[in-house]
């Protein structure tokens, strides 16, 4: 359980339930390099590693959400997973990997997921067929941005899909 004094609103049991039915009708998650952006508890990071992600690289700014995160990757004796304590945009700015899903839950009042969305794509980290999911507000929509393929709501939470074609 992780501790109460953390900055974080975690995704619902519920959407991530519908989060992870959605993954894995679309990708391998065994085969996959994931990136998990804005990791607060490491919630998805867990997820995403116990369904055999070949590695989890998760960042967060926060120092106190790190250190869950790692004390409960040690806990599980999961090498796959990669804390990594930083401001996300500027890891994606240096970033020289390439990831086979990425999901981002920016905090809710965040005006900067089209940017996020952005540099995803002209920084070019994700692989042929990548899969970028942006977790947001219902209410708002991201549906005009580049490679945007569906949404899922689940309640106030929606979830929207971009994919990277093999061929761009």
């Amino acid at each position: 359980m992780p501790p109460g004094n953390l900055p974080v609103r975690p995704t619902t049991d519920f959407a991530k339930t519908g989060l992870f039915n959605l993954l894995q009708s679309r990708i391998e998650l065994h085969e996959c390099d994931s990136l998990d952006l804005f990791s607060g508890t490491g919630s998805i990071t867990m997820e995403l590693a116990s369904r055999g992600c070949k590695t989890v690289t998760c960042v967060d700014r926060d120092a106190g959400c790190i250190k869950f995160i790692e004390s409960t990757a040690k806990k599980l004796m999961d090498e796959s997973i990669k804390p990594i304590k930083s401001d996300v945009f500027k890891y994606l700015t240096n970033c020289k990997s390439k990831f086979d899903l990425i999901f981002a839950d920016p905090p809710f009042d965040a005006t900067y997921r089209n940017e996020l969305h952005q540099t995803v794509f002209e920084k070019d980290l994700l692989n042929a067929n990548g899969i970028l999911v942006i977790e947001h507000p219902s209410r708002e929509s991201l549906a005009n941005l580049h490679s945007f393929e569906f949404e899922r709501k689940y309640g106030n939470v929606a979830f929207s899909f971009f994919l990277k074609f093999e061929k761009e």
